[in-house]
């Protein structure tokens, strides 16, 4: 009788975590997206070797998928992250949208790269659902206001109308009676 193959130990890979990579996610474009550097440094390989298997594989990222920097935004993201730690590039760095990284996947073959990609997906999904939270929170915010200023002229005519008696003459509230007299 043939014995079933064991199966491969999986090796243990330091998870990446969520709240590293959520700080690495930009706004360019009106785009979410992860700087090369910043993937290579999750992926552990150096820029220049990421860049070049993306090259080798340049049909799979069109431009919503990933996109060269212009060095005014590339200078404007420096001012931002505040330390540079890009050093002396010769190129503009590339910048990968949620669905370029989910491409990476095809291109990076290794167990850390199925790690880190995990990771990214879920800090992108948890970065959408917080925005569609603070969409929704803003609507309602925007609707109360709106409420609220409907409200507000009657609300105005009630303080005019208290002051308005707060600064009249006192007059007297109720009945007089007169002493009468004793029999």
């Amino acid at each position: 009788m043939k014995s079933k193959p064991k199966p491969r130990p999986v090796r243990r890979i330091a998870t990446v975590q969520r709240a590293y990579i959520e700080k690495r996610i930009y706004f360019v474009r009106s785009q979410r997206v992860i700087i090369d550097t910043d993937l290579a440094t999750l992926y552990r390989v150096p820029t220049k070797a990421f860049n070049q298997a993306v090259r080798r594989n340049m049909l799979r990222f069109p431009a919503d998928f990933m996109f060269q920097l212009t060095s005014d935004e590339t200078e404007n993201l420096r001012s931002q992250i505040v330390t540079s730690s890009w050093g002396g590039r010769r190129y503009l760095p590339f910048v990968f949208t949620e669905q370029g990284v989910a491409m990476l996947s095809s291109v990076l073959n290794s167990d850390r790269a199925i790690q880190v990609n995990i990771a990214i997906m879920r800090a992108f999904v948890k970065l959408r659902e917080l925005l569609a939270t603070h969409q929704d929170l803003a609507f309602r915010l925007e609707e109360l206001e709106k409420k609220f200023h409907r409200h507000d002229g009657q609300i105005r005519e009630v303080f005019d109308a208290i002051r308005a008696l707060l600064a009249s003459p006192k007059a007297a509230i109720g009945f007089r009676v007169q002493p009468s007299q004793q029999k």
